[in-house]
């Protein structure tokens, strides 16, 4: 009797014991299987699935709370379909559950108010009794609530409330897990998005980098354009590509440089505005892609047949500089990425490579704008010189003249041949100085180097020097001297001394309008012939201080700015030194240091009778 009373409780003790190993491999199995899944959908329907075999439950369900906090929702899969259910906070048991954060175990749901039976009567299922409890995140808010139904063999017990409660914590930190998981990945998204596109613009600057400095080596503007086109068929890998302008005053576009097969026959020729996508771009001011070009209207068939050009896509954006339409850039036929050498690529141009294409649109545009208006400026520059070297050249003429015209008027009363000849061959040396200056000017303008040197004897030198400057400040009120200390001989060109003298002394007379003294005086300073040119005028101005032989520099109303331009010029060649010293109120003095020896390459060339020239 005893035996028989021991035997069915150890069945049932072994039954019980089968029964927890069975629950603690389903709990070890859902641990694993929650550790593994990351994907929210299907970390959802895994928990419902393990939970409802282990509570031995006839379904289960797994709400999550919204982000606001207001609703509760879970996704159940119905026949084949998944479908989402959303409950208010506080609504039905899941509800009051999530709102109050108590477990709720119910054996009759029918007759807890709570409970609401539309379901039931809509799906035609029968809800017996209700286990219910919250999820709790690592900080203790509720995240959502885990729901079984109808546990076989009768209502749940105080074990599977522990149980349930033990389940909805690891599945509280899965979920939070899993969303902390997409988090990240979206932010690594983001990341790789930002990464990208830093990439782009990187990729950006450094063509624009590229072809900013193509452009600052170019000389002229077509080459300017050839850079430009060379760089954006480049950057955007197309084969062939071309850069119109617009002709000055007109409606017209030249195509100044063209790149692909058919540059020789488009080269140079013109199509009107609003003609073919280049045309249609420059007018419209609007970058376009055109990656089917038989079939748009805009593409200009019979100039491409005229020059034998068969496009299957074009890019074009626009050259403009402000309201100025200047032109427009097309580029024709997307290479191949995989084989740049061979066929097309059959993707076309993309939105990147038009933007690209604006971009290096915009930064040419500025720059044939600066090429065209650098162009301009210089013209009228070169214009401003050469009106300003004549004014100087006629304005130097007037001394020569005045003198020849003097010796003229003496000759025609001069009975005396002898004296007739020695007036003609002062009129000879005028001339002389007068294709000397001319010469002198171009040779400057030109860069050229024309210095003729020469044995001169200074004393005959410093006579021709004062008889030519007596006529050419005849009538100011300007008294000459002469300080020779020194008056042997000297090696220099005498013609272009001859200038640098006039030139010092007519800068001199023109500073003393109501006359004054300019002086002359020669020394020898060891190997170095010494010249100096004073006057007592007011000095040189402050404004000129630091440019004085600069190229147009003049303080004077009318001034070219050429003469101590040429005279800096004419010292240098002779291997001399030319410096001022100025007070003002007290006069100016020019101070010219030459080598006073014989070169030793100078030929052996004569001497003049009087100036010591052949």
């Amino acid at each position: 009797m005893g035996q028989e009373s021991i035997q069915p409780a150890e069945s049932e003790l072994e039954h019980k014991l089968r029964t927890e190993q069975k629950k603690l491999a389903l709990v070890q199995e859902i641990g694993r299987a929650l550790s593994s899944a990351l994907d929210l959908d299907e970390l959802l329907g895994l928990i419902m699935e393990k939970v409802t075999l282990l509570m031995e439950a006839d379904r289960s369900t797994l709400f999550l709370v919204s982000e606001d906090g207001h609703a509760l929702w879970s996704k159940i899969t119905q026949g084949s379909a998944k479908l989402e259910i959303r409950l208010n906070v506080g609504e039905g048991i899941a509800g009051w559950v999530a709102k109050s954060g108590d477990t709720v175990n119910i054996p009759d749901a029918y007759i807890d108010k709570r409970f609401q039976p539309a379901v039931d009567l809509r799906s035609g299922y029968r809800t017996r009794s209700i286990l219910c409890t919250p999820m709790r995140d690592s900080k203790g808010v509720i995240i959502g609530v885990l729901q079984v139904l109808n546990k076989a063999g009768g209502p749940f017990t105080g074990e599977d409330e522990e149980l349930l409660a033990a389940l909805a914590g690891q599945a509280a930190v899965s979920v939070e897990n899993s969303k902390l998981y997409h988090s990240v990945v979206a932010k690594n998204v983001e990341l790789l998005d930002a990464q990208e596109a830093l990439e782009q613009k990187t990729h950006e600057l450094n063509i624009l980098y590229e072809i900013e400095r193509e452009m600052n080596a170019a000389h002229d503007l077509d080459e300017l354009l050839a850079r430009i086109l060379d760089k954006a068929m480049d950057a955007v890998e197309a084969k062939a590509g071309s850069i119109a302008l617009r002709e000055p005053g007109g409606d017209e576009l030249r195509f100044r440089t063209v790149g692909g097969p058919v540059a020789s026959r488009m080269l140079h020729r013109t199509i009107r505005m609003g003609e073919g996508v280049i045309g249609w771009v420059a007018a419209n001011r609007t970058a376009v892609i055109v990656n089917d070009p038989d079939h748009d209207a805009r593409h200009h068939t019979e100039f491409a047949v005229s020059v034998g050009l068969r496009p299957r896509q074009l890019a074009a954006a626009p050259l403009a500089s402000g309201d100025e339409v200047l032109g427009a850039i097309e580029l024709i036929d997307k290479r191949d990425p995989d084989a740049p050498d061979g066929p097309t690529s059959a993707a076309g141009f993309s939105e990147g490579d038009l933007v690209l294409l604006t971009l290096i649109a915009g930064q040419a545009s500025r720059a044939i704008q600066l090429a065209k208006t650098r162009g301009e400026r210089e013209n009228q520059n070169r214009l401003a010189s050469i009106g300003q070297m004549l004014a100087s050249v006629l304005h130097d003429l007037k001394t020569p003249m005045t003198i020849i015209s003097g010796y003229a008027q003496l000759m025609a009363q001069m009975q005396d041949a002898r004296q007739r000849e020695q007036y003609v061959d002062q009129i000879l040396r005028q001339f002389d100085l007068m294709s000397g200056m001319t010469r002198e000017v171009l040779a400057f303008a030109r860069g050229e180097t024309n210095v003729l040197l020469r044995k001169v004897y200074l004393h005959r030198f410093l006579d021709e020097v004062m008889t030519q400057l007596e006529h050419a400040l005849a009538g100011r009120n300007i008294a000459l001297g002469l300080d020779a200390a020194y008056t042997g001989v000297a090696y220099f060109d005498e013609q272009a001394m001859l200038r640098l003298v006039h030139n010092l002394a007519r800068n001199a007379a023109e500073a003393m309008p109501r006359g004054g003294e300019f002086r002359i005086s020669t020394q020898a300073d060891g190997e170095r012939l010494i010249l100096e040119f004073a006057d007592s005028g007011p000095g040189i101005p402050p404004e000129l201080e630091g440019r004085l032989f600069e190229l147009f520099a003049t303080a004077k109303p009318g001034g070219t700015g050429l003469g101590l331009a040429i005279c800096k010029k004419i010292v240098d060649e002779h291997g001399g030194d030319i410096s001022c010293e100025s007070v003002p109120g007290q006069g100016t003095t020019f101070r010219v240091a030459l080598p006073m020896g014989r070169p030793a390459n100078m030929p052996n060339t004569g001497e003049h009778p009087v100036l010591g020239r052949p």
